[in-house]
């Protein structure tokens, strides 16, 4: 018999009918020859219910007792599942995260899998069973029993971990959508299905608010190569099959990112265009890299950084054999970016640097961790290198640094992070070329993402100077909040005699005013200037693993925004992925103008049920 895991979010567990709807799929699925575990979430809002149950008691409940209270919601539901399963004739078992032996690290909200022992689970299929689980929970230790809970996203991770101890032939994720699709269907009404997608755009989409998986599941699926199905709960469509590269052999002990970074990446081949006293208003960046774009010349990494005055700064890297005809293009149009409004503004200034490299962490390890990026920072700040740009996704962090320093970089980042071999995962690019020749999409773009949830923090003359940007991080780390998207300015400014440049940063709103307050206490330390707060803002990106080596696509985005009269605050990118940061009221409109530029629409309007 080939063994099946299968996951059903809340939504498909809402009501006692639904879980009779899920009894019935689940009962086919086992005539049809499959051995059967099954991870089940809460009850649709139960989850939300407890959290309110329990601050209505507290203020400020300790988080063991909120762990205890909400692995009650699974329970709930694993239960009811397995009593209909029983009134089908389908002989089951209801298994809390404990009774599994689903063993996490001793983190209360936020554990992760150390293991699982599968033994008990085992028997019961031997026995004929469906073993029914509760996702999200299981215990610190063996001996202590304490319930941990895995954190937002949780579920999948279950799901995904216990597909990989078990050697499950794959591991079906059900949810109220038929599959990933383009963009959410909630804010975008002709997002299109994927077939299929590769692991490293999934975890990027899932990292940037793509709620269908959680990052940390798709980092599992990556390094143990569970095949991965993402399908609809009310439906027999086929779904999105999440392909994984042809992992390494690693051991199931410290199954869940037994570290939170899993790569050091480095690029010799680099150098970097900045352009100084650009006009801040649309369409400048459209028709920056659509002139280079005009002229087949491939960009890796693009920053803007906050505005001053009505002008920003572009800084963007690009191959040492192409910087020649990307500077005479920045040369040539910097004359007609002179802002229309205010011809007095100064010319835009063009600079060029061509003996940087650039070197970067990787790992889904990081999300929720907060502290990784300063890790980065103090290290190289450590060994006396000073970083000259710095770009940032959720699970990368890249700096641009001066050649001669790389192979020092290298060697302090990898004792840091404690990597002693090359990654189990190949590149990206080699990842295109091996999964997915034969069946990569024609569009360079697979998904476009929003998140309306963030505040940006810039903080203005930041000495430059190593050090600072470990000693900034590390502050806003110690008090346990995470950062996204960072930036440094590339211009730089002389105050009593000290050069300096502004760094900006994107947090979660509910963070943002606390981590103002703080960094505005360091400021007398730390010698910098004022620190800004603007909750008003959006983030909307694009990711697509054919953006390798493919010219223009950072312009057609830029160029869609433009039309809409969008103006960019921020950009950065990676390989797979640009951000941009955009007023909030125009983070749907910025959403569905990009979706639409890029050809993404289907033929059908995809509903989410209540």
């Amino acid at each position: 018999m080939v063994l099946v895991v299968q996951k059903y979010g809340g939504t498909s567990v809402g009501s006692v009918e639904r879980i009779q709807t899920v009894a019935q799929r689940l009962l086919k699925t086992v005539q049809a020859g499959n051995s059967l575990v099954v991870v089940v979430s809460a009850m649709g809002k139960t989850t939300d219910g407890l959290v309110k149950l329990a601050h209505e008691i507290s203020a400020n409940p300790s988080r063991r007792e909120m762990d205890m209270l909400l692995s009650t919601g699974e329970q709930v539901s694993i239960a009811l599942l397995a009593m209909a399963l029983q009134e089908l004739g389908q002989p089951a078992i209801s298994l809390t995260g404990a009774q599994v032996g689903i063993v996490t690290e001793a983190q209360y909200s936020r554990a992760r899998i150390f293991s699982i022992h599968t033994e008990r689970i085992s028997r019961h299929l031997d026995e004929g069973k469906v073993v029914v689980v509760a996702g999200f929970q299981g215990i610190s230790s063996l001996n202590d029993l304490e319930i941990t809970t895995l954190g937002r996203g949780g579920s999948d991770t279950s799901a995904v971990a216990l597909a990989a101890s078990l050697g499950a032939a794959r591991c079906e994720i059900y949810t109220d959508v038929p599959g990933i699709l383009t963009a959410d269907p909630r804010l975008v009404s002709d997002a299109q299905l994927m077939d299929e997608i590769t692991c490293d755009e999934m975890l990027e989409l899932a990292s940037l608010g793509a709620k269908v998986l959680h990052p940390r599941a798709v980092e599992i699926a990556r390094n143990y190569g569970v095949p991965l199905v993402v399908l609809s709960s009310w439906t027999d469509a086929p779904g999105t099959k999440v392909i994984s590269p042809t992992p390494q052999p690693r051991s199931l002990d410290d199954l869940e990112i037994a570290r939170s970074v899993d790569a050091v990446e480095f690029d010799t081949d680099q150098a970097k265009v900045a352009m100084l006293r650009v006009p801040d208003h649309p369409g400048v960046a459209a028709q920056l890299f659509g002139e280079i774009a005009g002229q087949d010349l491939d960009v890796d990494l693009i920053i803007q950084s906050i505005h001053e005055g009505n002008t920003n700064d572009i800084a963007f890297s690009v191959s040492k054999g192409i910087l020649k005809r990307a500077e005479a293009v920045a040369e040539a149009i910097a004359p007609a970016l002179c802002s229309p409004t205010n011809p007095r503004v100064d010319e835009a200034e063009v600079l060029v640097e061509s003996n940087i490299a650039k070197i970067a962490i990787a790992g889904a390890g990081m999300i929720g961790h907060p502290g990784i990026a300063a890790q980065m920072f103090t290290t190289l700040a450590n060994a006396g290198i000073n970083i000259q740009m710095i770009s940032t996704s959720e699970v990368k962090v890249s700096c641009v640094i001066d050649a001669a320093d790389c192979h020092q970089a290298i060697a302090v980042l990898c004792d840091t992070f404690n990597i002693k071999s090359s990654p189990a995962r190949l590149p990206i690019s080699e990842n295109v070329e091996t999964l997915h020749a034969t069946s990569l999409h024609s569009n360079p773009v697979r998904g476009v993402a929003l998140d309306q949830n963030q505040a940006r923090l810039a903080i203005r003359y930041v000495p430059d100077r190593p050090g600072m940007a470990a000693r900034i991080f590390s502050i806003l780390a110690e008090q346990a909040i995470s950062v996204d998207m960072i930036i440094q300015s590339q211009r730089c400014r002389v105050i009593d005699g000290i050069p300096t440049r502004d760094i900006a940063f994107t947090v979660a709103q509910a963070e943002a005013e606390n981590a103002q307050k703080i960094l505005q206490e360091a400021a007398p330390i730390l010698g910098y200037g004022e620190v800004l707060l603007d909750a008003d803002i959006a983030k909307v990106s694009i990711v697509g693993a054919g953006m390798i080596g493919q010219p223009g696509v950072a312009a057609q985005m830029f160029a869609a925004l433009s039309q809409h009269k969008i103006n960019i605050q921020m950009i950065t990118t990676s390989e797979i992925r640009i951000s941009c940061v955009v007023n909030k009221e125009q983070g749907v409109t910025a959403l569905q103008a990009i979706h639409q530029a890029f050809g993404l629409a289907g033929n059908q309007q995809i509903e989410v049920p209540a």
